[in-house]
């Protein structure tokens, strides 16, 4: 499993980093995303629907989300 860390980032930048990330991995595979920014909680779900990948699980600790992904 793959970890992409985008804390720190605003929205946009998470979902982008993600994206080519997932370009890069084969079907099937996961990653966990890592951010800061509360936009990713509406961001993630939303790219997940449009694109295709799978949302499996998202969760925050203190003020760090973390999206798993897999990918279409």
């Amino acid at each position: 499993m793959r970890v992409l860390d985008a804390t720190g980032l605003l929205c946009p930048l998470p979902v982008l980093r993600a994206q080519k990330a997932l370009r890069e991995m084969a079907s099937g595979d996961v990653i966990d995303v890592l951010a800061t920014d509360t936009a990713s909680v509406n961001e993630f779900p939303a790219f997940c629907r449009q694109t295709g990948h799978e949302l499996l699980e998202s969760e925050q600790t203190g003020e760090q989300f973390r999206f798993r992904l897999r990918k279409a």
